[in-house]
């Protein structure tokens, strides 16, 4: 059973294309309500890292102000996504000796305490140790060995981890902002919470999360995540690629994607033509029309690549079959004409869109795929973070405790 938590939650998703803020209260239903809400155009990050550390600040501020201003709040702590960083997870199995007594909660956190201590190497750094099946003297299956007597209790944890720099930047980052970061947590893990129903969740899902610099996936299975991955293209790859291709400006190729562009071809593209604007033309009043046809060309290819890349690291990862034929598609890069038709071609599963669900006080601008990321980690902190608290109790080193410190750090000596 998740505790739940009380008092504000701030949320903040830095992202390629938007930074976001959230600001609620936990209700006494279980439930939350958002009452700020601030969003910016991202600047200085590029594929979920910090790449201009000032930029990104001022874009960071500009959001957080917002929320902050329309909630009557201040706040110091926040909950922040992790979409690059070499985002990546893996399976590891943990015994540990009880010599025929009866299994405890701190046996269980002793279990999870020797996955926090897994050796990534000194790039990486752990952002989750969940434990995703239990078994007792080789009996496998066990959903909750607490009360049950053994001789040995084997924990299969999930451990998902980023690059130590990237998150040190974004720490870094923060803390200029006067911010400390209270948790990191993986963003297709946020999405998922947001996003998907209990029994998708029980059955097995898989969850793609389409940002501007990163698709991110998660797998859902038996109530847990299980598996977690990023790959480096997202929307934006697609915005360069018109631009590239009819020599146009980003902003213009961004409007075209948006108002014209479909991943899935239509008979009348070859008779719809469109205006694109040529980049350094002085004479904007002479038109350069081009049929929509030569647009949706430079769309499916990026589109099918990115799919295919996410069927390929499923299969590597062996979660293709366990994660079953239902997969759902979030993130503001999903938003795009016939994602969801081609997405469904190209991985041959059962595709729905997913929006945030179960947050009171989303105005409708913010309801959409985009905002998927943020509304979960609003669910993570009320629902799960005082479990995941009591575990990094029993944790000496998690990376939570390194983040915070580092960030205190960079608030107190800038």
């Amino acid at each position: 059973m998740n505790k739940t938590r009380t008092g504000l939650i701030a949320a903040l998703d830095i992202g390629s294309s938007k930074v976001c803020c959230l600001l609620a209260h936990s209700l006494n239903d279980g439930g939350v309500r958002v009452v700020g809400i601030g969003h910016h155009a991202s600047k200085g990050v590029r594929g979920g890292a910090v790449i201009d550390m000032d930029a990104a600040q001022n874009a960071t501020l500009t959001a957080v102000s917002a929320a902050e201003e329309l909630a009557g709040e201040r706040i110091r702590d926040v909950i922040v996504n992790v979409s690059g960083g070499n985002l990546s997870s893996e399976t590891y199995n943990v015994e540990l000796a009880i010599a025929g007594r009866e299994i405890t909660e701190t046996d269980m956190r002793r279990a999870l305490a020797q996955g926090n201590s897994i050796q990534h190497g000194a790039d990486q750094e752990i952002l989750h140790c969940l434990p995703v099946g239990y078994s007792i003297d080789s009996t496998r299956g066990i959903r909750d060995p607490r009360g049950m007597f053994a001789e040995m209790l084997g924990v299969d944890i999930n451990v998902i981890s980023a690059r130590t720099a990237t998150l040190r930047n974004l720490a870094n980052c923060l803390g200029r902002c006067h911010l400390d970061i209270e948790i990191a947590v993986a963003a297709p893990y946020a999405s998922g919470l947001a996003c998907l129903v209990e029994d998708e969740i029980d059955l097995g899902v898989t969850i793609v999360d389409m940002g501007g610099g990163t698709t991110t996936i998660a797998v859902f299975y038996d109530g847990e995540v299980i598996h977690a991955d990023s790959i480096p293209v997202g929307g934006q790859h697609v915005t360069n690629d018109i631009a590239r291709g009819l020599s146009t400006s980003l902003s213009h190729a961004e409007r075209m994607k948006t108002l014209y562009g479909s991943a899935i071809p239509s008979p009348s593209d070859e008779r719809e033509l469109i205006d694109v604007p040529l980049i350094g033309e002085e004479n904007v009043n002479q038109p350069n029309h081009v049929p929509r046809s030569l647009l949706n060309g430079i769309i499916r290819p990026r589109m099918e690549e990115t799919f295919e890349l996410v069927r390929s690291r499923l299969e590597v990862a062996g979660m293709d079959r366990i994660a079953g034929r239902r997969l759902v598609l979030t993130g503001g890069a999903s938003q795009l004409q016939g994602v969801r038709e081609l997405a469904t071609l190209v991985l041959e599963k059962q595709v729905r869109m997913g929006r945030p669900m179960r947050i009171g006080g989303l105005a409708e601008a913010t309801s959409g795929p985009a905002f998927s990321t943020c509304a979960g980690l609003v669910r993570f902190a009320a629902e799960r973070h005082a479990d995941v608290r009591d575990q990094l109790d029993a944790i000496p080193a998690g990376m939570g405790g390194r983040l915070t410190r580092f960030s205190h750090w960079i608030r107190e000596n800038f």
